[in-house]
Protein backbone atom coordinates (compact mmCIF):
# COMPACT_ATOMS: atom_id res chain seq x y z
CA UNK A 1 0.00 0.00 0.00
CA UNK A 2 1.23 3.41 -0.85
CA UNK A 3 -0.52 6.93 -0.09
CA UNK A 4 0.52 10.11 -1.48
CA UNK A 5 -1.21 13.53 -1.27
CA UNK A 6 -3.87 12.84 -3.99
CA UNK A 7 -4.72 9.15 -4.30
CA UNK A 8 -3.70 5.75 -2.95
CA UNK A 9 -2.20 2.47 -4.23
CA UNK A 10 -3.30 -0.82 -3.53
CA UNK A 11 -0.61 -4.05 -4.51
CA UNK A 12 -2.41 -6.83 -5.52
CA UNK A 13 0.21 -10.37 -5.99
CA UNK A 14 1.44 -11.07 -9.72
CA UNK A 15 0.03 -7.92 -10.70
CA UNK A 16 2.12 -5.21 -11.79
CA UNK A 17 2.99 -3.91 -8.31
CA UNK A 18 6.62 -3.83 -8.82
CA UNK A 19 6.64 -1.40 -11.54
CA UNK A 20 3.48 0.57 -10.05
CA UNK A 21 5.11 0.72 -6.68
CA UNK A 22 8.41 2.23 -7.93
CA UNK A 23 7.05 4.76 -10.32
CA UNK A 24 4.93 5.92 -7.41
CA UNK A 25 7.72 6.64 -5.01
CA UNK A 26 10.74 7.77 -7.94
CA UNK A 27 7.85 10.57 -9.16
CA UNK A 28 5.82 11.13 -6.13
CA UNK A 29 7.10 13.37 -3.20
CA UNK A 30 4.23 12.35 -0.20
CA UNK A 31 4.33 9.06 -1.66
CA UNK A 32 4.85 6.92 1.61
CA UNK A 33 4.82 2.70 1.52
CA UNK A 34 2.45 1.73 3.94
CA UNK A 35 2.82 -1.92 4.21
CA UNK A 36 3.29 -4.64 1.67
CA UNK A 37 -0.24 -6.11 -0.04
CA UNK A 38 -2.25 -4.50 2.57
CA UNK A 39 -5.90 -4.52 1.87
CA UNK A 40 -8.54 -1.49 1.44
CA UNK A 41 -10.04 -2.18 4.98
CA UNK A 42 -6.84 -1.22 5.96
CA UNK A 43 -5.99 2.65 4.58
CA UNK A 44 -5.57 4.51 7.39
CA UNK A 45 -8.54 7.23 8.40
CA UNK A 46 -7.33 10.57 6.29
CA UNK A 47 -6.56 8.81 3.12
CA UNK A 48 -9.67 6.82 2.99
CA UNK A 49 -11.64 9.80 1.12
CA UNK A 50 -8.79 9.70 -1.66
CA UNK A 51 -9.10 7.76 -5.09
CA UNK A 52 -7.90 4.36 -4.86
CA UNK A 53 -5.80 2.66 -7.73
CA UNK A 54 -5.25 -1.00 -8.56
CA UNK A 55 -4.38 -3.49 -10.83
CA UNK A 56 -5.70 -7.04 -11.89
CA UNK A 57 -5.10 -9.66 -14.66
CA UNK A 58 -6.16 -12.68 -16.09
CA UNK A 59 -7.17 -15.65 -13.49
CA UNK A 60 -5.41 -18.21 -16.16
CA UNK A 61 -2.24 -15.52 -16.55
CA UNK A 62 -1.86 -15.25 -12.89
CA UNK A 63 -1.16 -19.07 -11.92
CA UNK A 64 1.24 -19.09 -14.48
CA UNK A 65 3.28 -16.17 -13.56
CA UNK A 66 2.74 -17.11 -9.85
CA UNK A 67 3.91 -20.93 -10.32
CA UNK A 68 6.51 -19.78 -12.87
CA UNK A 69 8.22 -17.72 -10.26
CA UNK A 70 7.74 -19.95 -6.94
CA UNK A 71 9.10 -22.88 -8.92
CA UNK A 72 12.17 -21.02 -9.77
CA UNK A 73 12.86 -19.76 -6.22
CA UNK A 74 15.45 -21.54 -4.27
CA UNK A 75 13.30 -21.13 -1.27
CA UNK A 76 9.94 -20.86 -2.29
CA UNK A 77 7.09 -19.36 0.03
CA UNK A 78 4.63 -21.96 2.76
CA UNK A 79 2.00 -21.41 0.21
CA UNK A 80 3.76 -23.15 -2.87
CA UNK A 81 5.41 -25.37 -0.73
CA UNK A 82 2.26 -26.71 0.48
CA UNK A 83 0.14 -26.90 -3.00
CA UNK A 84 3.17 -27.70 -4.54
CA UNK A 85 3.77 -30.70 -1.87
CA UNK A 86 7.43 -29.64 -1.86
CA UNK A 87 7.76 -29.50 -5.26
CA UNK A 88 6.45 -33.06 -5.74
CA UNK A 89 3.37 -32.02 -7.92
CA UNK A 90 3.52 -30.02 -11.75
CA UNK A 91 1.53 -27.37 -12.55
CA UNK A 92 -1.24 -28.87 -13.39
CA UNK A 93 -1.66 -30.94 -9.49
CA UNK A 94 -0.56 -27.47 -8.04
CA UNK A 95 -2.69 -25.58 -9.64
CA UNK A 96 -5.74 -28.07 -8.16
CA UNK A 97 -4.60 -27.79 -4.93
CA UNK A 98 -4.59 -23.84 -5.34
CA UNK A 99 -8.26 -24.46 -6.86
CA UNK A 100 -9.34 -26.07 -3.88
CA UNK A 101 -7.83 -24.90 -0.98
CA UNK A 102 -11.31 -23.40 0.10
CA UNK A 103 -12.53 -27.28 0.34
CA UNK A 104 -9.53 -29.16 1.28
CA UNK A 105 -9.65 -28.62 5.24
CA UNK A 106 -6.75 -30.48 5.77
CA UNK A 107 -4.24 -28.45 3.98
CA UNK A 108 -5.69 -25.34 4.28
CA UNK A 109 -5.04 -25.75 7.78
CA UNK A 110 -1.86 -26.88 7.22
CA UNK A 111 -1.03 -23.62 4.82
CA UNK A 112 -2.96 -21.64 7.88
CA UNK A 113 -0.59 -22.92 10.45
CA UNK A 114 2.62 -22.03 8.26
CA UNK A 115 1.60 -18.30 7.65
CA UNK A 116 2.68 -15.37 10.25
CA UNK A 117 0.24 -14.44 12.79
CA UNK A 118 1.03 -10.57 12.19
CA UNK A 119 1.70 -8.41 8.73
CA UNK A 120 5.06 -8.43 7.82
CA UNK A 121 6.69 -6.13 5.11
CA UNK A 122 7.30 -8.35 2.09
CA UNK A 123 6.90 -11.66 0.32
CA UNK A 124 2.97 -13.23 0.24
CA UNK A 125 2.44 -10.97 3.43
CA UNK A 126 -0.96 -12.90 4.02
CA UNK A 127 -1.12 -13.62 8.05
CA UNK A 128 -2.97 -16.66 8.67
CA UNK A 129 -6.23 -15.10 9.85
CA UNK A 130 -5.84 -13.36 6.43
CA UNK A 131 -6.35 -16.47 4.66
CA UNK A 132 -8.99 -18.63 6.84
CA UNK A 133 -12.13 -16.75 5.24
CA UNK A 134 -11.56 -18.56 1.90
CA UNK A 135 -12.86 -21.62 3.78
CA UNK A 136 -15.81 -22.94 2.03
CA UNK A 137 -15.97 -19.78 0.03
CA UNK A 138 -16.14 -21.64 -3.52
CA UNK A 139 -13.29 -18.99 -5.08
CA UNK A 140 -10.33 -19.40 -6.64
CA UNK A 141 -6.99 -18.25 -4.64
CA UNK A 142 -6.76 -15.29 -7.11
CA UNK A 143 -10.37 -13.91 -6.79
CA UNK A 144 -10.24 -14.45 -3.10
CA UNK A 145 -7.01 -12.35 -3.13
CA UNK A 146 -8.95 -10.07 -5.22
CA UNK A 147 -11.53 -9.46 -3.08
CA UNK A 148 -9.58 -9.63 0.09
CA UNK A 149 -7.06 -6.84 -1.34
CA UNK A 150 -9.90 -4.43 -2.83
CA UNK A 151 -12.99 -4.81 -1.11
CA UNK A 152 -14.34 -3.75 2.34
CA UNK A 153 -12.85 0.14 2.04
CA UNK A 154 -14.90 3.25 2.25
CA UNK A 155 -14.10 4.16 -1.74
CA UNK A 156 -14.61 1.94 -4.45
CA UNK A 157 -10.85 1.96 -6.39
CA UNK A 158 -10.45 2.08 -9.82
CA UNK A 159 -8.90 -1.01 -11.20
CA UNK A 160 -6.73 -0.87 -14.38
CA UNK A 161 -5.71 -4.47 -16.25
CA UNK A 162 -2.45 -5.91 -16.24
CA UNK A 163 -2.44 -6.39 -20.02
CA UNK A 164 -2.59 -2.63 -20.54
CA UNK A 165 -1.08 -1.45 -17.33
CA UNK A 166 1.18 1.43 -18.55
CA UNK A 167 -2.31 3.39 -20.94
CA UNK A 168 -4.49 2.15 -17.75
CA UNK A 169 -2.04 3.47 -15.32
CA UNK A 170 -1.29 6.87 -17.62
CA UNK A 171 -4.95 7.34 -17.51
CA UNK A 172 -5.73 7.38 -13.89
CA UNK A 173 -2.93 9.83 -13.71
CA UNK A 174 -3.99 11.98 -16.00
CA UNK A 175 -7.49 12.61 -13.98
CA UNK A 176 -5.00 13.59 -10.80
CA UNK A 177 -4.62 17.14 -11.00
CA UNK A 178 -0.88 17.91 -11.63
CA UNK A 179 0.18 14.14 -11.50
CA UNK A 180 1.21 13.57 -14.78
CA UNK A 181 4.33 15.18 -15.46
CA UNK A 182 6.88 14.74 -18.51
CA UNK A 183 9.51 12.72 -16.53
CA UNK A 184 6.36 10.32 -14.99
CA UNK A 185 5.16 9.89 -18.80
CA UNK A 186 8.23 8.89 -20.37
CA UNK A 187 9.22 6.25 -17.31
CA UNK A 188 5.80 4.73 -17.58
CA UNK A 189 5.64 4.51 -21.50
CA UNK A 190 9.39 3.48 -21.65
CA UNK A 191 10.58 1.87 -19.02
CA UNK A 192 11.22 -1.75 -18.73
CA UNK A 193 8.91 -4.31 -17.09
CA UNK A 194 9.82 -5.03 -13.82
CA UNK A 195 10.41 -8.77 -11.27
CA UNK A 196 8.12 -10.90 -14.29
CA UNK A 197 7.74 -14.29 -14.32
CA UNK A 198 10.45 -16.11 -16.45
CA UNK A 199 7.50 -18.23 -18.24
CA UNK A 200 6.22 -19.82 -21.60
CA UNK A 201 2.74 -18.15 -22.93
CA UNK A 202 0.13 -19.37 -19.89
CA UNK A 203 -2.07 -21.16 -22.78
CA UNK A 204 -0.12 -23.95 -23.23
CA UNK A 205 0.64 -24.97 -19.09
CA UNK A 206 -3.29 -25.45 -19.29
CA UNK A 207 -5.53 -28.64 -20.03
CA UNK A 208 -9.12 -28.60 -20.86
CA UNK A 209 -10.05 -29.27 -17.44
CA UNK A 210 -7.68 -27.07 -15.36
CA UNK A 211 -8.36 -24.36 -18.01
CA UNK A 212 -12.36 -24.31 -17.31
CA UNK A 213 -11.80 -25.31 -14.10
CA UNK A 214 -10.25 -21.82 -13.25
CA UNK A 215 -13.08 -20.03 -15.75
CA UNK A 216 -15.70 -21.54 -12.94
CA UNK A 217 -13.69 -20.42 -9.39
CA UNK A 218 -12.74 -17.38 -10.73
CA UNK A 219 -15.66 -16.03 -11.95
CA UNK A 220 -15.39 -13.03 -10.18
CA UNK A 221 -12.51 -12.12 -11.88
CA UNK A 222 -13.18 -13.46 -15.15
CA UNK A 223 -17.03 -11.98 -15.38
CA UNK A 224 -16.07 -8.87 -14.05
CA UNK A 225 -13.79 -7.76 -16.27
CA UNK A 226 -14.39 -9.83 -19.61
CA UNK A 227 -11.49 -12.36 -19.55
CA UNK A 228 -11.38 -15.15 -21.43
CA UNK A 229 -8.90 -18.50 -21.84
CA UNK A 230 -8.59 -17.31 -25.47
CA UNK A 231 -7.39 -13.66 -24.55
Amino acid sequence: MIVTDKFVYLHLHKSGGTFVNECLMRFFPSAKMLGYHLPHHMIPTEFAQLPTLGFVRSPWSYYVSWYAFQSQMAQPNALFRVVSENRSLDFQGTLRNMLDLGSNNAMLDRLVGLLPNAYGSQGLNLPGFALEPIRGCGKGLYSYLFDYIYGGGETEAVLGRVENLRADLLGFLETIDGSLTPPLREFIEEAAPRNRSRHDAFRGYYNEETAALVGERDSLVVERFGYSFAD
